[in-house]
């Protein structure tokens, strides 16, 4: 690792006598976990939104040449190009949380974000400008990609390196949490703008509004942003030994295996969670034939019980470790990943509603514990790189994935065989998860490349 010989900053040092994170400040941490939960709930809200748009509408208002079916698929191929800018958001946005510091990196992922937003709910679709819709609406969505991917590990971060050990899980939850709430105020705006429009007028531009009140979000976003202080554990950091040059090059030296084998433990996850927010809402109105309300109303109770059983599976992630926990989920997947489709298939809205949910509760035992698991996983001087990119790994493989190849597999093979690569996706997370350390007891001062031998015996660099 390389240390770069220039003095810490003015604001680097302020406040580097704080009290330790194994201590803990019940006030300081609540307001820590608020504005991380509110950070991401109006970053994902704005990401999330694209989702439920690219399921009901955006086949026909931006790829309507393509017909219904092969429009819809290209659709979710526009949403999976955010996913895969994902990594590029966390090299870039990580290089500059690890040099300069979480806070105003942090602020520059929430200004891209808002802007892109903003922007895709202003385009005019195809029938207005041709071919340059889809092109600029893909555009926008790389930059919401890049925003995302810079985000979510200086979320979390600014949470995990507050919080008092023995609760790290706990804290760091709220930040997934704020996503699951994301996707509830997206959803029911996507519900209120469909109940009190009709079909036509929602499809012709009540699509738009979610896009455009986002703008109000962001400026609160920002607010909340501006008050907080940069995370005692970088400040202490660059106090005793520098910044490094260049994080990229310095967590691929050093700890590449966890990168790979942590986004694998978290990839189950991902699957479950974007069919979840995704899939499953253009499966139940196309396929299933249930009305907008059923199935955004299912999504929501969905989104619901996913942040529910993210708390829960952080809580007892601080009493029995991340690992116990990661592990009974992905085998916990695999039956679920078998019964799902044949379930929703009996077009039931009662069924329907039990099947995102339950879905949503794999996925949200799997999130709640990313956010403490990956920032014990990794040294500080490359944590927000490094944790970003596993995160975002996580993300293409099982997040973009699924739901840009559902749609072909279910109409080919059927929905079983779907249900069948989702269980291939928890397999992977199980074999992964076997091959990590346990976290849980991690001082998120120490090298973690100099941790004890790993379950197997490798040593855990």
């Amino acid at each position: 690792m390389t240390a770069s010989n220039s003095p810490a900053s003015p604001d680097i040092h302020r406040g580097a006598t704080t009290s330790s994170p194994r201590e803990g400040n019940p006030s300081k941490m609540r307001k820590v976990a608020f504005a991380s939960f509110m950070g991401t709930v109006i970053e994902f809200y704005d990401f999330g939104i694209y989702g439920t748009a690219a399921a009901l509408v955006f086949a026909h208002a931006f790829f309507p040449a393509l017909g219904e079916g092969a429009g819809t698929v290209v659709s979710f191929a526009t949403l999976g190009v955010a996913f895969v800018a994902r990594p590029v958001g966390s090299i870039l946005f990580g290089h500059f949380g690890d040099r300069l510091g979480r806070k105003k990196t942090l602020i520059a992922t929430m200004s891209l974000m808002g802007i892109a937003t903003v922007l895709i709910g202003l385009l005019p679709t195809a029938a207005t400008i041709g071919v340059l819709a889809p092109i600029v609406l893909i555009i926008l969505r790389i930059a919401q990609g890049i925003a995302a991917g810079g985000e979510w590990a200086g979320a979390i971060l600014f949470t995990a390196e507050n919080a008092p050990q023995k609760t790290r899980g706990f804290w760091a939850s709220f930040t997934n949490v704020g996503g699951a709430v994301a996707n509830i105020l997206a959803l029911a705006t996507f519900l209120v703008t469909s109940i009190v429009m009709t079909d036509e007028q929602f499809t012709a531009w009540g699509w738009r509004v979610p896009f455009l009140i986002s703008i109000a979000l962001v400026a609160l976003g920002l607010y909340v942003r501006l008050t907080l202080d940069e995370t005692p554990v970088f400040r202490d950091e660059v106090r005793t030994s520098g910044r490094s040059a260049l994080p990229f090059r310095d967590a691929l030296a050093n700890q590449w295996r966890e990168i790979l084998i942590g986004a694998g433990a978290l990839v189950s996850a991902f699957a479950f969670g974007y069919v979840g927010i995704a899939y499953l809402t253009n499966y139940g109105t196309a396929t299933l034939d249930l009305s907008y309300a059923a199935v955004l109303g299912a999504g929501i109770f969905g989104n619901l019980v996913n942040g529910l059983s993210m708390i829960a599976a952080a809580v007892l992630s601080d009493r029995i470790g991340r690992r116990k926990v990661l592990l009974a989920t992905s085998v916990a997947g695999i039956p679920w990943a078998l019964a799902l489709f044949p379930i929703l298939d009996l077009q039931s809205v009662p069924l329907f509603w039990l099947g995102t949910a339950v879905t949503f509760v794999i996925a949200g035992m799997g999130f709640g514990i990313a956010g403490s698991f990956l920032s014990e996983l990794f040294h500080t001087r490359y944590r927000y790189t490094a944790a970003g990119l596993a995160y975002s790994t996580a993300a293409i493989a099982g997040g973009a994935v699924p739901p840009i190849v559902a749609a072909s597999i279910i109409g080919r093979f059927g929905s079983l065989s779907f249900g069948v690569l989702l269980a291939i996706y928890c397999v992977v997370s199980v074999v992964c998860t076997l091959r990590i350390r346990e976290t849980r007891d991690t001082d998120l001062t120490d090298d973690p490349t100099n941790a004890p031998a790993g379950p197997l015996g490798e040593p855990c660099r």
